[in-house]
């Protein structure tokens, strides 16, 4: 195969914790990574307020909205908002099995790019499970379009990001990012790329009542003059499109398992991809669930019938 795939499922050999605020709400966020068992899963526990303890399975069925974040549950309700950099490392990190405890409705956005959660997961070290690892394999082409964006998953051997971007602004202008996703890969190549936008949107939002918690420290910016207004400038010639792929593997970490297969896209987005995903698991020709047959070779995989982590509703 393309890429080294773990046979087994991992977690967290420690706990570790992260506080930040939330680039929506501007509230401050304490978030507990604990371990969990195998078949577990990735699991967010809610603590609000006087609130019963609310979980949510970090599934696409799960997802509420998609509009300026991936949020999972009710947005008029309970929710957890902006997963998809927390997922991004899971997923980027091979991590199976972990609860989530968070104090606050809003995953913080630190400095806007993975780095950080990669940090703390490095930090509480990851268990290798005695438990077979389950993947998706992709069996055939699955696309969706709207408008001039299109999203597809293709067969492959391993797990692939191809992520292409197209905006008016020159500071952006056209750009792509491809790769076979590694852990080396996501560490050195995509974990540090941030979230952007451009001033005249932020300001919109502001007056809004969003992207309270939105400032230079967590965003690249693009101001009026179609240049990036950050001090240091990018930390990749492409970190726009390396941060659009960050946040499709953390919308599509809400598969329920890796998927072994190519995710391509033009101008896509988080409707796009969670769109992309339904799509895909809506379709039982599309896929097969598969483990290793043995450790060590890991070209060698069978289909089984068993579920993956969390059974999907679409």
């Amino acid at each position: 195969m393309g890429i080294s795939l773990q046979d087994y499922q991992t977690t967290l050999k420690s706990r570790a914790t992260l506080t930040g605020i939330g680039v929506h709400s501007g509230n401050t966020v304490t978030v507990h990574f604990l371990p969990a068992d195998a078949d577990t899963g990735i699991v967010f526990h809610l603590i609000d307020g006087d609130q019963p303890v609310r979980e949510f399975r970090a599934l696409v069925s799960e997802v509420g909205a998609t509009d300026l974040c991936t949020m999972l549950g009710d947005p008029a309700g309970q929710h957890i908002a902006t997963v998809e950099h927390l997922m991004a490392a899971v997923l980027g990190l091979g991590i199976d099995n972990m609860v989530i405890e968070i104090d606050g409705r809003e995953v913080p956005i630190l400095d806007g790019s993975s780095i950080d959660f990669v940090e703390a997961i490095d930090q509480a070290g990851i268990e290798i499970l005695s438990t077979k690892r389950r993947f998706i394999r992709i069996l055939k082409t699955v696309r969706i379009e709207s408008g001039a964006s299109w999203a597809e998953f293709r067969p492959h051997s391993g797990t692939r990001f191809e992520i292409e971007i197209d905006f008016e602004s020159p500071a952006i202008g056209r750009q792509n990012f491809a790769s076979d996703l590694t852990a080396d890969v996501f560490r050195s190549e995509i974990a540090r790329a941030r979230t952007f936008g451009f001033m005249k949107d932020v300001e919109r939002l502001w007056a809004a009542g969003y992207a309270l918690g939105s400032s230079l420290d967590n965003s690249l910016v693009i101001g009026d003059d179609h240049r990036v207004i950050n001090v240091g400038g990018l930390r990749y010639p492409n970190e726009f499109a390396r941060h659009k792929t960050l946040d499709a593997m953390g919308d599509l970490a809400l598969a329920g398992a890796r998927f072994i297969g190519c995710f391509r896209s033009y101008r896509g987005g988080h409707r796009l991809n969670a769109a992309a995903l339904r799509r895909l698991l809506s379709d039982r020709t599309a896929f097969e669930v598969v483990e290793t047959t043995r450790r060590g070779r890991v070209g060698e995989m069978s289909a089984i019938n068993a579920p993956v982590y969390a059974p999907w509703t679409i």
